[in-house]
């Protein structure tokens, strides 16, 4: 998501400055000078999809929704388990993950190269065997393939049902267009560029997935053991509910999650959308503090 400072004074600022050093830790502000005040072209411009996904609030839900659904991939989930770090430092994972969105997303296109040579040079040392004794790289382009489309699936999903501006039929695909570009970057040779073909992608993988003690074990951890302060575990909660909500119905039985739609659409989507409409409030990209660009 867009890594945005906020500014101006009271409760506002507050929320907002606490939620931002949160996602974008203790390097945020200078990460955004860079991102957004260096000059050069980028990979996207100001009309595209991407921006608009990635710079809303949604992220919140999508990102929790991301994780659960990623986890069902046995091989994925070994080695988010054994390399990852996700436990001992999980802010710093999803700051690392904040700051490689927004600098592939708004940063310059030399900058957003250099993010996923990092990342595909970090994949390249990530190795080893599942308890069941099946080797995995995380540089395999079909593991990496449904990382992706985990992802980018479950930010759009986010977006359309609790993004501020969702997109039309055509944005969806532009949006899945302009994620492939960063696939492709990251060592993924064909990613989806429609919905369509996302759709496709994702029902490929789904004789190759389950939800093995590990996946059930970060989604405990994710949704009840949560390493969140105790004032924002209840609107933590709301947004681990929504993020369950918004994940396809196989994958929630799969993951021994309950549902219930009457609850669903009385109670968990109009929570998701009156909280997540308190961070877009607090993290307005009119509110930023203004940071001078790195010399």
């Amino acid at each position: 998501m867009r890594t945005t400072a906020p500014g101006g004074t009271g409760p506002r600022q507050w929320l907002g400055d606490g939620l931002f050093a949160r996602v974008a830790g203790p390097d945020g502000a200078r990460n955004r000078a860079r991102i957004h005040g260096t000059p050069g072209p980028r990979w996207f411009g100001p009309e595209r999809p991407v921006r608009r996904v990635h710079g809303d609030a949604s992220m919140f839900i999508g990102g929790l929704s991301a994780l659960l659904l990623q986890s069902l991939h046995p091989l994925a989930m070994a080695a988010v388990a054994a390399h990852s770090g996700f436990r001992g430092d999980p802010w710093g994972r999803l700051q690392r993950t904040s700051t490689f969105l927004a600098t592939t997303t708004y940063g310059t296109a030399d900058h957003a190269q250099r993010a996923c040579d990092q990342v595909r040079a970090v994949h390249e040392r990530i190795h080893g065997v599942t308890a069941d004794g099946e080797p995995y790289r995380a540089s395999d382009p079909h593991l990496l393939g449904w990382v992706h489309v985990a992802e980018v699936d479950s930010f759009l999903r986010a977006h359309q049902r609790y993004g501020l501006r969702p997109l039309s039929a055509d944005e969806c695909d532009g949006y899945v267009a302009d994620t492939a570009r960063v696939a492709v970057a990251l060592g993924i040779p064909d990613p989806p560029r429609s919905r369509a073909e996302l759709t496709e992608r994702l029902a490929a993988y789904r004789p190759e997935l389950r939800a093995g003690a590990q996946a059930r074990d970060t989604a405990r951890y994710l949704l009840l053991d949560p390493p969140v302060p105790l004032a924002a575990r209840l609107p933590y909660g709301v947004l681990a509910a929504n993020a369950v909500s918004l994940l396809p119905d196989w994958a929630a039985r799969e993951l021994r999650l309950p549902r219930l739609p009457v609850v669903d659409g009385l109670c968990v989507r109009p929570l998701g959308r009156a909280v997540t409409a308190a961070i877009r409030w607090a993290m307005s990209p009119v509110r930023r503090a203004p940071v001078a660009p790195p010399r």
